[in-house]
């Protein structure tokens, strides 16, 4: 029997610092310019299933309505932040897709048919697919942000990659928000961060390395907080826990390509993996 082809992609990204990426923030320009070069390498998606940092319940949550509202969930903005539109069409039918595979992995997902998408969800789609002509659905993270738990969220919805859909991996492998320098741009320097530097590294080698087996992946992710800095980089882990979805999802397979994008002075790793 053979497996029918797919141009799916799983896709763990940064979204950068709020509704900053879209309103000209220098710190964002490398990050801008790559989720948009990223988004060109890539077959276009039928849909998109995003995992964002900014959702968290118990149990997960999966966006169901047909046309999604946006929810501006930061403050303090210019008030072009809360004009950003992003009508793209949400996808039921995917959604009960979705819930049905986590329902049968043991993980006791619903349906949400009235929340919209937050800004995990429209600031980077608003970059890489800025016609918003592609059905979208989210998916929350568990709350309580266990590692296991999310690896096994990947895992369940691995069924989904046959769709040609991006599953994407929204949050930030670098998330101390006091050690950002927002005055940093494309062509200032930073005080160097050894230890986001450190964790940075780490998260490649785990991700991409070829001499690193799956358990091996799977057991480092797992046990991610023994990692070099980990605590200074993720003194709270949700915009960690959508890499280890992706990482679930793809099998705990090297990674097709890694890439370092510096954002507001410090680095932050995006991982692109290929469906089998």
């Amino acid at each position: 029997m053979t497996t029918p082809k797919t141009d799916s992609a799983i896709i763990y990204i940064p979204h950068g610092g709020g509704p900053l990426p879209l309103l000209g923030h220098a710190g964002h320009d490398a990050m801008n310019a790559f989720l948009k070069e990223l988004a060109a390498m890539l077959p276009k998606p039928k849909a998109v299933v995003v995992i964002s940092a900014h959702w968290e319940t118990d149990p997960p949550m999966v966006t169901s309505h047909p046309a999604p509202e946006l929810i501006y969930d930061y403050y303090g903005f210019p008030r072009q932040a809360y004009e950003i539109a992003y009508p793209a069409a949400g996808h039921p039918e995917l959604a009960l897709k979705a819930v049905a595979l986590l329902t049968e992995a043991g993980i006791k997902a619903r349906a949400d048919a009235t929340r919209g998408f937050d800004h995990g969800v429209y600031i980077p789609l608003t970059l890489m697919l800025p016609k918003a002509d592609v059905p979208c659905i989210q998916i929350s993270l568990s709350k309580g942000l266990d590692a296991e738990r999310h690896l096994l969220m990947g895992e369940a919805l691995r069924p989904l990659l046959t769709e040609d859909i991006w599953l994407l991996g929204s949050g930030f492998s670098f998330h101390n928000m006091r050690e950002f320098d927002l005055a940093a741009g494309p062509a200032s320097s930073s005080v160097p961060d050894t230890h986001n530097r450190s964790f940075q590294d780490w998260l490649k080698k785990i991700c991409a390395d070829e001499k690193i087996f799956p358990e091996q992946q799977k057991d480092k992710l797992l046990n991610w907080e023994l990692a070099p800095a980990a605590r200074h980089c993720h003194p709270r882990e949700e915009h960690l826990m959508p890499l280890l979805v992706c990482a679930g999802a793809a099998g705990y397979r090297p990674a097709h390509k890694v890439f370092d994008v510096k954002i507001m002075g410090r680095s932050s790793v995006a991982i692109l993996n290929k469906a089998p």
